[in-house]
């Protein structure tokens, strides 16, 4: 794994009030009190909790980012938020191109290009997020779809700026279903990702890109994800609204 950055991110999506907010952090932080991780934590919560979740986890090594960004900064774009608006709030990471926003909300390969874009000219720390749906897994075809939806999402991407991309493995079949993939199965996509970026800007390159695994993570499977050696962290869903499992992950990771 080398120097890769071990992030643990909890995406919260659609759930959780401000208060609501406001009190899991601060159950959070109770429970990673004394707890020596090597890890970035990360939570997610939704757009109109931001500012309460930076207010709660200020002093602690939780961080806070978006679960999305526009890629424009300012303008006629309703409903929309922009990574100036982000960084101006202190936020530190954000997702772009979540499973969900692709199947729900017309996100494209294209679409994430440019977010990414306009994120890599601000501070903020894009998680870029890629996997294949279940009948892509099971035709054989993961490998082409991860190669696509990487190259199409960096396609925009500075030599210089790569060093600066997350990007997570999320198996579509995965999410929400209580499947796991397998520690090999992941272990083996990391790799398939991994390429992709080394074809496009080298192995050295590719080496120090950490990747994110997401698909039912729960405590009782992150150690074992976290084992191989291609996986550099996890992107927890569900098992993130609770702060004593997501404190449980936190610490399976080391």
């Amino acid at each position: 794994m080398g120097n890769r950055t071990t992030i643990i991110a909890g995406n919260w999506k659609l759930n959780k009030t401000a208060s609501e907010t406001r009190s899991t952090i601060l159950a959070l932080r109770n429970r990673l009190v004394g707890l020596s991780t090597r890890a970035e934590v990360v939570v997610f919560p939704p757009f109109v909790s931001l500012e309460t979740a930076i207010d709660a986890a200020r002093g602690t090594g939780v961080k806070v980012g978006a679960q999305n960004v526009f890629w424009e900064q300012s303008g006629a774009y309703t409903g929309e938020v922009s990574t100036a608006m982000l960084e101006a709030l202190g936020l530190n990471f954000v997702l772009l191109g979540h499973s969900e926003r692709r199947a729900h909300f017309g996100e494209t390969d294209a679409t994430v290009a440019r977010r990414l874009e306009a994120v890599l000219h601000g501070t903020l720390t894009p998680i870029v997020c890629v996997g294949e749906v279940l009948e892509e897994r099971e035709s054989g075809t993961t490998g082409e779809v991860l190669a696509r939806q990487v190259e199409g999402a960096l396609r925009d991407v500075a030599p210089d700026h790569i060093g600066r991309v997350v990007m997570a493995y999320e198996p579509v079949w995965a999410i929400g279903t209580g499947k796991t993939a397998s520690p090999l199965i992941a272990n083996d996509a990391h790799t398939l990702i991994r390429s992709s970026i080394a074809a496009m800007f080298g192995r050295s390159a590719a080496d120090e890109t950490a990747i994110l695994y997401g698909g039912s993570v729960k405590p009782e499977n992150t150690a074992t994800l976290m084992s191989e050696s291609e996986v550099d962290g996890v992107l927890v869903g569900g098992a993130s609204l609770d702060a004593g499992s997501f404190a449980e992950i936190v610490r399976a990771a080391g």
